[in-house]
């Protein structure tokens, strides 16, 4: 719907019109070198009232609040870093630069120049000696939630999300330290970043249904990567030792408080590691990470407290299944017998499910919520990990691990199969399961496998989930408050 002629858009348009009209631009192309406003409240902070600096300082930012009081007027102005007061009179800036002032509007962005003082009221405040409008706002700001209180209208307009919530914004900058001190950990364990392919002949590296695409010059099909994995191999059988990516994965499937179709991973590949050194190495980076960020291994969650402090319990997937659901799955062996132990205790059972689906259902509804504190669930079933190692002493089994915090699955990492042999009759189970209709399966992927017959050395690959991680570090409920713009359905 239009807006109206006495409508506040029309009315900030009209303002818009009277700048154009009289020569002045309402969108300027820079201000050089505005000073942070978070630095001056901190240098300042022990002024009182009535002291001024001798200093006069430039401050950029959008105008949040507006107050009018006769001859002068206030205005709250933000920056990235903070929050501080302006103070404009018609003393300072004479009568059309005081005009002027007085017809700025919330959500306008302007640039300052004046000293601090401390006001009668203890408010650390720039008095406005000049300024300059940089750019005119034609919509108003929602006042603090009031107007932006719908879940779906945050994240749809995430800019607004940003501009009225401060700690929206805190946990947004959180995130981007979690990434600076991911990559200087693993820089100082030796670690070298790369950069793959997103797009690829063949997806694989994960269990999940793929995006597709087409490249018109070349005429073939491609898809956007599942995982970061199996080109991470290939770079340990080209001779790198250590490696790790921070990349972007895309899966074809649902969204839920924890699950985007868009996400962000870390994947690493260690030589001459198996998954007791992952095991270390992601309880350290996470550890790490926390303090570099919070200051604090102890982390706030859902009113209680989770503690990332290494080591974390480690507990087999056996024990936990059976400690929480009652069902030892070693025990039912075959698909029609677990089945009917599982539909038992109230799992409804879809027809397309596999042994090791089952198995991971009974993690999923059973275990995964218990496991706040930081856990290591340890010996996957080889069903539901086809590109992980067995164990030597029961090849039923592999050496794999998913770390939990706070109900959440953040990491899925394993001692890496390395036999070209083993590889590809597993690869060739999850092709017959896509002929037969699980889109979720995989293919045969015969470049992976020629660089396997090269030889890889044993290695331990870890995979972190950067999205679901920032969800604990910043106490959000939702995978869609750690990522800036989640993927919604367009607006009709």
């Amino acid at each position: 719907m239009a807006e109206g002629p006495t409508s506040e858009a029309g009315e900030r348009r009209r303002k818009l019109d009277e700048l154009l009209a009289s020569g002045r631009s309402p969108y300027r192309n820079r201000f050089p070198a505005p000073d942070p406003v978070a630095p001056l409240l901190v240098r300042f902070a022990a002024f009182k009232a009535g002291d001024r600096s001798e200093e006069k300082f430039r401050v950029a930012g959008r105008l949040m609040v507006k107050r009018q009081m006769g001859k002068a007027a206030f205005f709250v102005l933000g920056d990235a870093s903070g929050r501080v007061q302006l103070y404009g009179n018609v003393n300072n800036l004479g009568e059309d630069g005081y005009a002027d002032f007085r017809r700025l509007e919330a959500g306008d962005i302007i640039g300052a120049v004046g000293p601090v003082f401390r006001t009668r009221r203890g408010e650390l405040t720039i008095e406005v000696e000049s300024f300059v409008l940089l750019a005119k706002a034609l919509h108003a700001l929602p006042e603090k939630w009031h107007g932006l209180t719908d879940v779906e209208t945050r994240y749809r307009q995430r800019y607004l999300d940003l501009i009225v919530n401060d700690e929206v914004r805190r946990s947004f900058y959180i995130r981007g330290r979690v990434l600076t001190a991911l990559r200087r950990f693993m820089d100082e364990r030796g670690f070298l970043e790369v950069e793959t392919p997103i797009l690829q002949t063949i997806p694989g590296g994960a269990t999940a249904r793929s995006f597709e695409t087409h490249h018109n010059a070349l005429d073939i099909d491609l898809y956007l990567r599942i995982a970061l994995e199996l080109h991470l191999k290939r770079l340990i059988v080209g001779s790198f030792d250590k490696v790790y990516e921070v990349g972007r994965i895309f899966r074809n499937e649902g969204i839920s408080t924890k699950h985007n179709p868009e996400f962000t991973m870390m994947e690493s590949q260690q030589a001459y590691a198996d998954y007791n050194d992952v095991m270390e190495m992601v309880e350290a980076l996470v550890a790490y990470i926390a303090k570099e960020v919070l200051g604090s291994l102890r982390v706030p969650w859902k009113g209680q407290e989770i503690d990332l402090t290494p080591p974390w319990r480690r507990a087999t997937l056996r024990d936990l299944v059976r400690e929480h659901s009652g069902i030892d799955f070693v025990e039912y062996p075959e698909y029609k017998s677990l089945k009917a132990r599982v539909e038992g205790i109230g799992i409804k059972v879809d027809s397309s499910w596999s042994w090791g689906k089952l198995v991971d259902e009974l993690l999923s509804t059973f275990v995964e919520p218990k496991l706040i504190q930081p856990t290591f669930v340890l010996d996957y079933p080889v069903e539901l990990s086809p590109l992980a190692r067995p164990k030597d002493d029961n090849p039923a089994l592999v050496e794999r691990f998913e770390g939990f915090v706070g109900g959440i699955e953040i990491a899925n990492c394993f001692s890496e199969l390395t036999d070209p042999i083993d590889q590809r009759r597993r690869f060739e189970e999850q092709a017959s399961q896509r002929q037969a209709g699980d889109e979720e399966a995989g293919f045969v992927d015969e470049d992976f496998l020629a660089a396997l017959e090269y030889g890889m050395p044993p290695s331990g690959g870890s995979g972190l989930g950067i999205d679901r991680l920032c969800m604990i570090l910043t106490g959000s409920p939702s995978i869609r408050d750690a990522l800036l713009f989640p993927l919604l359905r367009p607006e009709m």
